[in-house]
């Protein structure tokens, strides 16, 4: 390498260090990853046919003043309520929209956790092994390539889209474990909860995605938001591989200084050999693990159920049209993420003062985070007709629920971080099956009756899961390092190594190496 590359690294260097981009590619990979999942809830309200009960027919035509509103609607009557349904794009034929029921569109909303609910528990305990650079990566640059082609699935039939989110389910499930290895050998334990907050991007990725997936629609129709996340989710894959690595000893443009501060932070609570086994049977008997995964399961099953039905509430009750519908789904999601990343800082700030004990901190601000919104679902029961009454509620609700990151959401890495990707994994599984149950509890409720009393059923539903969660963490949650967390090797069993790169040298062995040459 020449002086100019070198000097160009330094500088580089410098200016970020290589926490500072994996803190960036983190929260971006989260964006996107988001942005991979969500883009079918928006596009899908313009893919189904305005009348789903019968066969497609001929679009009407628009005029001038029309198309520049884009806001022109038609009215379906059925024998139980009106609905108001925005119009596809004004630029589409008849095979640009499909006539699916409320029940084959919720099939299609819900197929994504079939997948996705096989590599939660397999990604976290592949990414311990292996590392959660690999793991993260690789299930965004195939979730990537699966979004590319999702508007061709859809136009071949019905089952072959079902089969492409099934598969990109499958690739991303692995994704939201494999970071928590990346963080126990990266991040100091008094900076874990602002990196947590990085997972919390995904709703700062949906709150762009729905505006810019609503414009999209509007000018290019709904396969353009594909082709678009798709794209981006390439490019940001291209740059995770080049600029991120396993650990910080094999990591070519780290400083000593950086990587001494953050190996003598995390000391010997991550092992330099990963564990070759799973202590299963103390991982299972713990009630701290099953406070985190019981907590998420029934947070993320309020959380789910918001993202894939907000757009069509606003829809089908609000009568919000496109446009609007983008712009007023994705407020809830940049309040969330507001509140991740200021909690997160507030958090660790709380910690490194020793203001609050580790389990404290987790308890306080899980029980905001999840008591706060299951307080605004009640509400939104009584005062979710109005328009302004539902975005602030629904708001407010995402906003305060951001605050998990500072609670439950890096427990993990707490209390056991050799198996942190695997407890995640095991929490994320059960969640995955909340976000099935949310899609089929949604079309159950509202096939026949699309009226905002059954919404107020669903309403009541999610006030119940989020207190309810509140509940078994402030009683189970802890935040001590659980003794099973460095396990002794069995015997006659490979010890898988980490990726240890140099051994980092210490300022004398570098004095007295410089005295020799």
């Amino acid at each position: 390498m020449s002086n100019t590359e070198k000097s160009g690294l330094n500088r580089c260097r410098d200016m970020l260090s290589c926490r500072q981009v994996l803190n960036i590619l983190t929260m971006l990979g989260f964006m996107l990853n988001y942005a991979l999942r969500v883009n079918l809830t928006i596009a899908i309200v313009a893919m189904v046919h305005p009348d789903v009960h019968s066969p497609p027919r001929k679009m009407p035509q628009l005029n001038i003043t029309q198309l520049a509103d884009n806001a022109t609607a038609s009215s379906t009557t059925t024998t139980t309520t009106t609905t108001t349904t925005q119009l596809p794009p004004t630029n589409a034929d008849e095979n640009d929209y499909f006539p699916w029921d409320s029940y084959q569109t919720n099939f299609v909303l819900g197929s994504f956790f079939w997948g996705y609910i096989l590599t939660e528990l397999p990604g976290g305990r592949l990414a311990e092994l292996i590392g959660g650079r690999r793991v993260f990566g690789h299930s965004m640059l195939w979730a990537s390539l699966l979004t590319l082609i999702t508007p061709l699935a859809a136009h071949i039939n019905y089952i072959m889209l079902i089969i492409v989110r099934v598969v990109l389910g499958f690739m991303l499930g692995a994704s939201w474990p494999a970071i928590h290895p990346v963080a126990a050998v990266w991040i100091p334990p008094m900076e874990r909860s602002k990196f947590m907050s990085n997972m919390m991007a995904s709703s700062l990725g949906a709150a762009i995605t729905m505006p810019v997936c609503g414009f999209f629609i509007s000018i290019w129709g709904w396969p353009s938001v594909f082709y678009l996340t798709g794209g981006v989710g390439l490019l940001w894959s291209i740059c995770w591989f080049t600029f991120i690595y396993e650990t910080p000893a094999t990591h070519p443009r780290i400083s000593s200084e950086e990587r001494r501060e953050i190996e003598d932070a995390i000391g010997s609570s991550t092992s330099k050999k990963r564990p070759s086994y799973v202590p299963w049977r103390d991982l299972f008997s713990s009630g701290p693990v099953w406070a985190i995964v019981i907590t998420h399961g029934l947070s993320v099953f309020g959380f789910f159920t918001v993202v894939n039905q907000l757009p069509t509430f606003m829809d089908q009750i609000l009568h919000f049209n496109i446009k609007q519908n983008g712009l007023f789904s994705s407020l809830p999601y940049l309040g969330k993420y507001i509140m991740a990343f200021s909690s997160s800082c507030f958090a660790d700030y709380l910690l490194q003062k020793g203001a609050l004990s580790v389990t404290a901190t987790r308890k306080i601000f899980t029980a905001f985070a999840l008591l706060s919104p299951g307080a605004l679902m009640i509400a939104q029961i009584f005062l979710g007709r109005g328009a302004a009454w539902s975005v602030t509620i629904f708001t407010l609700a995402l906003f305060t629920h951001g605050a998990v990151t500072a609670g439950y959401l890096g427990n993990g890495l707490d209390i056991a971080p050799n198996f942190s990707g695997t407890i995640f994994g095991l929490a994320n599984t059960l969640s995955s099956f909340g976000g099935f149950l949310s899609t089929w509890m949604v079309g159950a409720l509202t096939y026949e009756d699309k009226s905002y009393h059954q919404w107020q059923i669903v309403f009541g539903i999610l006030a119940g899961t989020y207190i309810s969660s509140a509940i078994v963490y402030i009683i189970m949650g802890s935040g001590e390092l659980q003794p099973w967390n460095n396990p002794p090797e069995k015997k006659r069993r490979s010890v898988v190594n980490a990726e240890e790169g140099e051994p980092l040298k210490n300022e004398k062995s570098n004095v007295l190496e410089n005295a020799m040459k």
